[in-house]
């Protein structure tokens, strides 16, 4: 072997906080060496990506409206990532929230209730929280694994999505588009900036945080979660019930992500088309990790996405990069926070290395 990884005896609680940092730092080299490879001036491209986006007010405030539904999906894994519940399904969970949120907003098109926001809202929450229950049903039950199950009904929620902006949601006054009617005042979710598209979704994901927080940190439900999480054998024999902790965190994760889904059509969008998420529930599990699982941390991981998605748009139109810039500056960032996170916990040993051959010769004796 060329090499291999050696538990180290002790981790670094000070570099396990440290790593998305330096994660963060080697992508930004990365990405400058690349801008290099690809004719550009690095500094100027970096700066182009990473800092006009936010150089004005609109800009900052297209930051929170893309963070929103960012915030919401990963701050909801946190949750089930704490037990140790692997859903990769907040993408679907997502659509399916904003789908079930746009069935109820265009049947309300006329209507001028107080009520019809709020609704529209829980019916998002309800579409992604029943979407989530559905891969809890079939990990609690048949033990089937919560990876392969919400990856698939990913592809499912999307394919329903476009069923239905093709078909029984589709506008009939839309020149045959495939998109729904544009949603009644009512159903809109309010502007809180003026002149900007920041809406009242924010509200919901920086409450999302603290509501989170607290349940993590101090209630008994949130330590149940974590020691499920740590040891699951250990949390059946204290009583924990741990199927029901299972649902409970779905329950949570999947309402989350489908509000984030229905403050995108109620909200920036104003209707349902296909193209409600370029990938927010992926990005979100590259938050929540490099977000440490904490609130806090999530928070700013959130904010750091958010710009990358927005510096990819600027890259596309100002440097003549593919859109795809995107996607390899948020794989980057995962690859150098595993590749620190492995680190952390284990040392790199070589065959020919001292320390090896003592090692070695003791074993044989």
């Amino acid at each position: 072997m060329f090499l291999k990884l050696v538990p180290r005896a002790e981790h670094s609680r000070k570099m396990a906080y440290l790593s998305p940092l330096l994660a963060g730092v080697l992508t930004l080299i990365t990405g400058g060496v690349f801008f290099y490879l690809q004719g550009h001036d690095p500094f100027f491209a970096l700066k182009t990506m990473l800092y006009t986006p936010i150089s004005d007010t609109y800009g900052l405030a297209e930051l929170c409206v893309k963070t929103t539904p960012i915030l919401l999906c990963a701050i909801g894994l946190a949750i089930v990532f704490k037990a140790q519940v692997w859903n990769i399904g907040a993408e679907g969970q997502l659509l399916i929230g904003g789908l079930a949120a746009s069935a109820l907003a265009v049947n309300i098109i006329e209507v001028e209730a107080a009520w019809a926001m709020p609704a529209v809202m829980l019916a998002g929450i309800a579409g992604g929280a029943l979407w989530a229950l559905l891969a809890a049903w079939l990990k609690t039950h048949f033990n089937a694994n919560e990876i392969l199950t919400t990856i698939m009904f990913n592809y499912i929620a999307l394919n329903l999505l476009i069923f239905s902006v093709h078909g029984p949601l589709k506008d009939p006054d839309g020149y045959n588009f495939p998109e729904s009617a544009m949603f009644g005042d009512a159903s809109l979710l309010p502007i809180l900036v003026e002149d900007t598209r920041v809406h009242a979704g924010i509200l919901f994901a920086l409450l999302a945080v603290v509501i989170i927080w607290v349940l993590l940190a101090r209630s008994f439900i949130g330590f149940q979660i974590k020691v499920l999480g740590l040891d699951a054998s250990a949390a059946r024999l204290a009583g924990f019930k741990d199927k029901k902790l299972v649902w409970i965190t779905m329950l949570i994760s999947g309402g989350l992500a489908g509000l984030a889904g229905a403050g995108e059509v109620a909200g920036p969008i104003g209707q349902l088309v296909p193209q409600i998420s370029p990938g927010y529930g992926y990005a979100a599990i590259i938050v929540a990790f490099l977000g440490r699982l904490h609130p806090v941390g999530i928070l700013f991981a959130s904010l750091l996405m958010a710009l990358i998605y927005m510096g990819g748009e600027m890259a596309q139109i100002e440097l003549n990069m593919p859109l795809a810039i995107t996607g390899l500056f948020q794989g980057m960032l995962l690859f150098y926070l595993l590749a620190c996170d492995v680190l952390i916990g284990y040392k790199i040993k070589f065959p020919w290395s001292g320390m090896d051959t003592v090692t070695s010769r003791a074993e044989q004796h």
